[in-house]
């Protein structure tokens, strides 16, 4: 189901109808600051395997998380006096940050090194989603794995079909992706290039 939802002043009752599917397990694809995600709690394990079957991804390759604020994200991953200035300075914005992960994060989200990626994207409807939710959800890219981003809703529609729950359509998007930082020993290290200035890292 496609729900049109404003990009900017996201309708309150549309934030709580999706924000309560996520408890349920939904699978919904969503706007960011790049392009269109898809996505489900955290804390849902048979929806975070489903959206591994319908991308045919590999396993191997875990996700990314969104979290609505600083202090969510020291929640998930531990944070060090440098990386918090990176991530106040960068966030919200089109950068996916790789920390150490704490026990709050579940497994299927894990590399082997116990890292994990945090995003919190400059797009209003994603955050009050998180927010009402009150815990991350994951994030990836609304394409087949191997393919470019998708950045309309409606040709997303066509390609999963009702793999998907719902699909919030905050309108036509970009193709881009975020820049991959990891922040890990406190050393930046650019990971992939994509939105965001990263002339910063070392």
């Amino acid at each position: 189901m496609i729900i049109e939802i404003h990009p900017e002043h996201p309708q309150k009752r549309h934030i709580s109808r999706i924000s309560e599917s996520l408890k349920d397990g939904k699978v919904i694809a969503y706007p960011t600051d790049t392009t269109y995600g898809i996505g489900c709690s955290i804390y849902c394990k048979k929806s975070i395997e489903r959206i591994y079957q319908m991308k045919m991804r590999d396993r191997r390759k875990p996700f990314s998380i969104i979290c609505s604020s600083l202090s969510e994200i020291s929640h998930y991953a531990k944070v060090s006096n440098s990386a918090f200035k990176n991530l106040k300075k960068f966030l919200p914005g089109p950068y996916t940050f790789v920390l150490e992960a704490t026990r709050e994060v579940p497994d299927l989200l894990l590399t082997r090194q116990k890292t994990v990626g945090i995003r919190i994207p400059d797009n209003r409807i994603c955050l009050d989603l998180v927010t009402a939710l009150g815990n991350p959800i994951i994030t990836t890219s609304a394409n087949l794995s191997g393919e470019e981003p998708v950045g309309d809703p409606h040709i997303i529609s066509e390609t999963f079909g009702d793999q998907l729950d719902f699909i919030l359509d905050g309108g036509i998007l970009a193709t881009d992706v975020s820049s991959v930082v990891s922040l890990i020993n406190d050393k930046p290290e650019v990971l992939r290039l994509g939105l965001g200035d990263v002339s910063w890292c070392v």
